[in-house]
C-alpha cells in the first residue's frame, strides 16, 4: 500500500466507516464506530442518528430509542427521527408515545404513505378509531395497492362500529394477499357480536384447515339450531387438536342432533384431558342424568363437590338425583349444603320437604316434613303450580296424620 492510501485510510471519519459498516451488513462494527463519533462529537446529531439505525438494526430497541431522542433534542423536528422513532416506539408496544411523533412526521410530509401509514397503526392502539381511519385514508390514497393499509382502514371502521363499510376493506386486503386472510377470522367475530350470524359462519366455512376456526363454526351451528352441520365441524376439530372446549362442544352436538350413545365416550376423554374440572364433571353429570344413568350422574357430581367443596351447582344437581334415585341419606346433607352455602331456592325446599316426607317414621319426624312443606308453600308464590299442589296435599295428610 502507498503513503498515501494509508494516509486516507487513517484520515477516514468513524461515521464513514460506520455507513460502509451498515452498506455491508454488519451493524454491531458499525455501532463501535458510530459511538467513537459521538464520544467525539457529542453535538453531531447526524452521528446519533446513525447510531440509533444501527442499534435498531440489532434490535436494541431501548438504546435505539435513547439515540433517537438525541437526535431530536440536538435537531428538534428531524422528520427521518421522528418517523424511526415513531415506528420504534410502536415496535415496543408504546403506541401513546408514538402518535404524536407520527403525526408531526405525516403533517410535515403529508404526501408519504409510511408516517400515514403507521400514524394510523398508533391510533388504533389507542382505541382513537376516526383519527386511524383519516390516516389510513391518506395512507390508501397515496398507495392504494397496500395490502397493509387497506386493512388497517378496514379495522379502523370496524372499530367504529361501521361493519358493513369495514368489511369490504377487510375482504380487499386478504384478496390482495394470503397474509392477510387472518383478519377475516376477527371480521367474523364482529359479525357474531353483531348478532350477523349467517354471515359469520359463512366466513367460519373458508378456513377448513383452521381448527379453531372449524370448532368455533360448529359452536355457532349448535347456537343456531344446526346442530347436524355442526358435527362434522367439530369431529375434525377433535380429530386435528383435541380439546376440553371442541369436546364438550361436540357432545352437545351429538346430544342436540339425538345421539345421546355417541356423548359418554367423548366426555370421558374430555375428562381424561382435565380430570380435576369440577365445572366439566357437573355437565357431563347432567348429561348421564339425562340419558338416565342417575348412578354415573350422581357419581359426577358427587365428584365435582368434591373437587370444589363450595359449588352450589353441584351439591344442587347432587341433590335432584338422588332424590330422583330415592337415596334420601345423600340427597339431605347434600341439601343441606346448599342451605349452607345460601343458594337455596324454592325447589330445594320442596326436595327437602319430599325428603323429610319420604324418610319419617315417627311423630317428629312428620313434624320435621310439615314444617319444610310450609316453608316451600310460604316462598313458592305460586310459580310452582303443580309443585305446590303436591305440597299441599301432602300437609293435609301429615297434618291429619299428626293429630290424630
Amino acid at each position: 500500500m502507498s503513503p498515501l492510501f494509508l494516509l486516507a485510510l487513517a484520515l477516514q471519519s468513524p461515521i464513514e466507516e460506520g455507513i460502509k459498516l451498515l452498506d455491508a451488513g454488519k451493524p454491531a462494527e458499525a455501532e463501535a464506530q458510530f459511538l467513537k463519533a459521538v464520544a467525539a462529537d457529542a453535538k453531531d446529531y447526524s452521528a446519533y442518528f446513525n447510531l440509533a439505525f444501527a442499534q435498531s438494526m440489532q434490535n436494541k430497541d431501548a438504546e435505539a430509542t435513547s439515540s433517537y431522542r438525541k437526535v431530536l433534542e440536538l435537531q428538534p423536528g428531524l422528520y427521518e427521527a421522528q418517523l424511526n422513532l415513531g415506528i420504534l416506539l410502536l415496535r415496543q408496544k408504546l403506541p401513546n408515545e408514538a402518535a404524536p411523533l407520527l403525526d408531526a412526521a405525516a403533517t410535515q410530509k403529508p404526501d408519504q404513505f409510511r408516517p400515514n401509514y403507521y400514524l394510523g397503526e398508533a391510533l388504533i392502539e389507542i382505541n382513537k378509531g376516526a383519527a386511524a381511519e383519516q390516516a389510513y385514508r391518506r395512507a390508501f390514497a397515496i398507495n392504494p395497492k397496500s395490502p397493509e393499509a387497506v386493512q388497517g382502514l378496514g379495522q379502523s371502521l370496524l372499530n367504529q362500529g361501521k361493519t358493513a363499510e369495514g368489511a369490504v376493506f377487510i375482504e380487499q386486503a386478504a384478496a390482495m394477499d394470503p397474509n392477510f386472510q387472518p383478519a377475516l377470522l376477527h371480521l367474523a367475530s364482529v359479525y357474531e357480536a353483531d348478532k350477523n350470524f349467517d354471515a359469520a359462519i359463512a366466513i367460519y366455512r373458508r378456513f377448513p384447515n383452521d381448527t379453531a376456526a372449524r370448532e368455533r363454526l360448529g359452536e355457532l351451528l349448535i347456537n343456531t339450531g344446526k346442530a347436524g352441520s355442526a358435527i362434522p365441524e367439530l369431529e375434525a376439530a377433535v380429530k386435528a387438536s383435541p380439546t376440553v372446549a371442541n369436546l364438550t362442544a361436540l357432545a352437545t352436538a351429538y346430544l342436540q342432533n339425538k345421539q345421546p350413545e355417541k356423548c359418554q365416550p367423548i366426555m370421558d376423554a374430555a375428562l381424561r384431558l382435565e380430570p380435576n374440572n369440577g365445572e366439566l364433571r357437573i355437565l357431563y353429570g347432567r348429561l348421564l342424568r339425562d340419558l338416565r344413568k342417575f348412578d354415573l350422574a350422581a357419581n359426577q357430581f358427587a365428584l365435582a363437590a368434591k373437587i370444589n367443596p363450595q359449588s352450589a351447582d353441584a351439591w344442587s344437581d347432587l341433590a335432584m338425583v338422588t332424590v330422583m334415585m330415592e337415596r334420601y341419606d345423600v340427597a339431605l346433607p347434600a341439601l343441606d349444603k346448599v342451605k349452607q352455602l345460601n343458594a337455596e331456592k324454592p325447589g330445594h325446599k320442596y326436595l327437602r320437604a319430599i325428603t323429610l316426607d319420604k324418610v319419617r317414621q315417627n311423630r317428629a319426624q312428620s313434624k320435621l316434613a310439615i314444617a319444610a312443606y310450609q316453608d316451600f308453600l310460604n316462598v313458592a308464590g305460586g310459580k310452582f303450580p303443580d309443585e305446590e299442589f303436591k305440597a299441599r296435599q301432602r300437609l293435609k295428610l301429615l297434618e291429619n296424620e299428626v293429630n290424630r
